[in-house]
C-alpha cells in the first residue's frame, strides 16, 4: 500500500530528485497546487496569476519510508524562513509549503515544523506554511524528472540558485551529500 505526501520547496525541477534519496519513494511528479485556476499551465504559474505553487507529490510505501523521514528531507532543502519564495526564484508560487493529506500527515507536519523552530538552527522565524491539500495538478510532461532529462540545465540552476551552499551552511556536507550528491 502506498501514500501520498505533497511539499512545495520553490523550483520543483530542484525538489525532485533529493527525494529519490529515500528508499520507499516510489514515484513523483512535478506540478502545482493551492490556487484558484482549473488546470493551470506553467506560464500561468510562472507568472503569478493562478496562486498555485509549484509543488511535488511523491508516492511512497510507508513500510520503507516514513512521513518523518519525507518531512527531515523536506526541510533540509529548503529555507524555511524567506516568505518571498525559494532562493533566485522570488514569488508566492515558490513559496513553501506542506500540504497534509489526512490529521495524522498534518499533526506530524506541525510537530517536525515546531522541532525546527525549537532547533535555533534558523534564527529567523519558519514560515513554511502547513495547509490542507487541495487538487493537485500534475505539470506539463517536460517537467517531469527534469534532473534525468535535462542534467546540464539542472545542475546549472542549481548552482545558480544558491540552494546547495544554503544546505551547506546550515546542515552541513553530510546532509547535502546525502541528499544531493547521491543522486
Amino acid at each position: 500500500m502506498s501514500e501520498i505526501a505533497i511539499f512545495a520547496g520553490g523550483c520543483f525541477w530542484c525538489m525532485v530528485s533529493p527525494f529519490y534519496a529515500l528508499e520507499g519513494v516510489i514515484s513523483i511528479d512535478s506540478g502545482y497546487i493551492g490556487g484558484h485556476l482549473k488546470n493551470p499551465t506553467y506560464e500561468d504559474v510562472k507568472k503569478q496569476k493562478s496562486g498555485h505553487y509549484e509543488a511535488v507529490r511523491i508516492i511512497y510505501d510507508p513500510g520503507l519510508t516514513s512521513y518523518d523521514e519525507l518531512l527531515a528531507a523536506f526541510w533540509v532543502q529548503i529555507d524555511p524562513t524567506d516568505p518571498g519564495g525559494q532562493f533566485h526564484d522570488r514569488g508566492p508560487s515558490y513559496r513553501t509549503a506542506i500540504f497534509y493529506q489526512n490529521d495524522h500527515q498534518r499533526r506530524e507536519a506541525l510537530a517536525s515544523k515546531a522541532e525546527l523552530e525549537n532547533s535555533r538552527r534558523f534564527a529567523a522565524p519558519i514560515v513554511t506554511e502547513i495547509l490542507p491539500a487541495s487538487q493537485f495538478y500534475v505539470a506539463e510532461e517536460y517537467h517531469q524528472d527534469f534532473h534525468q532529462k535535462n542534467p546540464i540545465a539542472y545542475q546549472a540552476d542549481r548552482v545558480v540558485s544558491g540552494r546547495d551552499e544554503f544546505i551547506k551552511k546550515y546542515w552541513g556536507e553530510d546532509y547535502w551529500d546525502l541528499l544531493v550528491k547521491k543522486q
